[in-house]
């Protein structure tokens, strides 16, 4: 599949979720059985950790589909980018999908400031550029959208593993949005 193809395959499956249309497919033993050997997934998602978002259902797709990252405020980390970076290098996968979401809680704590203890401090520290490029007393939804963006291209900026892929026109990074009521994927 082309980026493309593979952009608007995710498309179609979240339109197939939003409408409760799911197919199902790719679910079963024989699935499991023929990706014993290895994966191919044909895109990465960069997702929050939040329970209420799933990569997998969100675009209906099976197993072996989608190689995604969860990690709250769908930062990019040391640990996120390493996975991506072995998705692109050793997968195939064509697209990588930053998936912020309505009401992130990540977002919101490192919007609120203080304290959050030396582990919630570092992750939310990768926030940080979202809210200084937002403009003052945005709101959280779209603080989130600014940091899909960012993380986006923040993938390419700080791995040489996925810049190149990138500038061969190999794989294409794309920032989406997540909304908790109807479960629509805003691609940004």
């Amino acid at each position: 599949m082309t980026n493309n193809e593979v952009v608007q395959r995710l498309k179609d499956g979240n339109a197939r979720f939003v409408s409760d249309q799911l197919d199902g497919k790719l679910q079963n033993s024989t699935r499991r059985d023929s990706l014993v050997g290895g994966q191919q997934p044909y895109a990465i998602v960069l997702s929050c950790a939040d329970s209420r978002v799933v990569p997998e259902l969100a675009f209906d797709t099976g197993l072996g589909e989608l190689f995604v990252v969860r990690v709250a405020g769908n930062v990019a980390n040391t640990s996120s980018m390493a996975s991506i970076e072995y998705a692109v290098a050793h997968c195939g996968s064509k697209v990588i999908v930053v998936l912020g979401h309505e009401s992130c809680g990540a977002v919101t704590a490192a919007a609120a400031g203080g304290d959050n203890g030396y582990n919630l401090n570092h992750l939310l520290s990768h926030v940080a550029p979202a809210l200084a490029a937002s403009e003052e007393g945005a709101e959280i939804n779209d603080i989130v959208k600014v940091n899909a963006k960012l993380t986006a291209q923040e993938l390419a900026s700080r791995s040489a593993i996925i810049k190149d892929f990138v500038d061969r026109g190999e794989v294409e990074i794309v920032p989406a949005y997540y909304n908790l009521d109807g479960g629509k994927v805003d691609f940004l």
